[in-house]
């Protein structure tokens, strides 16, 4: 392996471990132990969710107990902005509009961090223990408020750097790979946990066998599809080969089958997830009834979630392919897809072409986020094995093994070019 290379994987791997550090730094004058009383609670709604991305940061009530879900929340809603205002999408194609970009994606960041701070620290005023302990040890609510809002803000900012130099010096996606690891944190206990059981005979050795193969299943046909794609071909015109001869040009256009990556899965669950967490405060009988109908352990909550993922699946993957600027950009290189008109023929094959292929990948997506969930809970399993999460390890590290393979070729092509061949 060559020593750039290695240099690169060593930079990420202690970015990461520095991301785990901060994982056990708690947020200045909290009771920790009140904090994970109360996510052990609520492990089964939108705070596990969240506290299972967070990488247990949460439950412990860190610096970096909001995650790096700020920064994902401000660049999903720039996503949004820059589809539909022109201006915006156009200073994003642009090389220093993608500076303004990208700041103007960090500046919401701060602004999202502080009022998600501010508001986690007034609501833990009201939190007490099972021994009726409070979780705020600081007297003075607006001098806690204060120390918890900066402690947070600077622990997302730090996390943020941190992503930003796995990115540019590093291997992979700095930002993925900050959820990878805050999830994959998780894994040891779970097998722990399982071991436990089995020794002490509360699980059958048969039923954790089925459970590995679901996981496995689930592992694989993930790997499948992500890496299905359909090829439409294209044809180049005989003056624009002839100039680009010595040149590669693709002949095809790639469209992936799950467009929309992980996104659906994640809105579809924090979306349905959300209103049990606030309603199940509530004693008003109607309230009750509606929270026990989307009680994530039920069967309607997750018909449910199924039909978001589609639903989130058709909507984001109109946002991330744009038909008409594919179109117009082969127009322009001199290229055609045989025997459709260019223009808006094309956008329109396109868009038709992508339409299938989304029906098919958020079906897939539905049936990941859901099916191993029920599976592995039928059997009783003591951690949480959904769908979603998996899908956001498999893709990270698809995603990961595809530029450490990238990086390979580029330094054989550079060693083949220096000594002249």
């Amino acid at each position: 392996m060559n020593k750039s290379l290695t240099n690169k994987i060593l930079i990420t791997l202690a970015l990461l471990f520095a991301y785990r550090i901060l994982a056990y730094v708690p947020v200045p004058g909290v009771n920790s132990a009140v904090i994970a009383e109360f996510f052990a609670r609520n492990e089964n709604n939108a705070l596990g969710l969240f506290n299972m991305f967070s990488g247990g940061a949460a439950e412990r009530f860190s610096i970096i107990s909001l995650g790096i879900m700020p920064y994902i929340t401000a660049s999903i809603i720039m996503e949004l902005l820059a589809a539909t205002f022109p201006n915006i999408g156009k200073m994003k194609k642009e090389r220093d509009g993608m500076q303004k970009y990208m700041q103007i994606i960090r500046y919401a960041t701060i602004a999202i961090t502080l009022v998600q701070s501010i508001g986690v620290s007034i609501g833990l005023q009201g939190l007490k223990g099972s021994a009726g302990q409070n979780a705020i040890m600081i007297d003075d609510l607006n001098v806690f408020i204060a120390l918890s809002a900066l402690s947070m803000l600077a622990g997302t900012m730090l996390l943020m750097w941190l992503g930003e130099q796995i990115t540019q010096k590093g291997v992979g996606n700095g930002i993925s790979l900050i959820i990878f690891a805050g999830i994959v944190s998780s894994i040891p206990s779970a097998i722990g946990g399982t071991v436990d059981l089995i020794n002490s005979g509360e699980m059958n050795f048969l039923v954790a066998v089925a459970i590995l193969v679901i996981i496995v299943a689930t592992i694989l046909a993930i790997i499948f599809v992500e890496l299905g794609e359909r090829r439409i071909p294209i044809s180049y015109s005989r003056k624009v080969v002839m100039q680009n001869q010595n040149k590669r040009i693709m002949n095809y256009i790639p469209i992936k089958v799950n467009l929309s990556g992980v996104i659906p899965p994640i809105f579809a669950s924090a979306i349905l997830m959300f209103p049990s967490t606030l309603l199940q405060a509530s004693t008003n009988e109607y309230v009750l009834m509606i929270n026990d109908v989307l009680n994530p352990n039920g069967t309607f909550f997750h018909v449910l979630t199924f039909l978001f993922v589609i639903f989130f699946a058709y909507f984001y993957a109109s946002i991330v392919f744009n038909a008409k600027d594919i179109s117009e950009n082969l127009k322009k290189q001199g290229g055609f897809i045989p025997g459709i008109r260019p223009g808006e023929g094309t956008a329109a094959y396109l868009n038709e072409v992508a339409s299938r292929l989304t029906l098919s990948g958020s079906i897939y997506l539905g049936l990941v986020t859901t099916l191993p969930w029920l599976l592995v809970k039928l059997m009783g399993v003591p951690f949480y094995f959904g769908g979603t999460s998996v899908l956001i390890v498999v893709q990270v590290a698809l995603d990961t093994m595809r530029k450490i393979e990238a990086q390979i070729y580029m330094n054989k092509y550079q060693t083949l070019n220096a000594v002249g061949l």
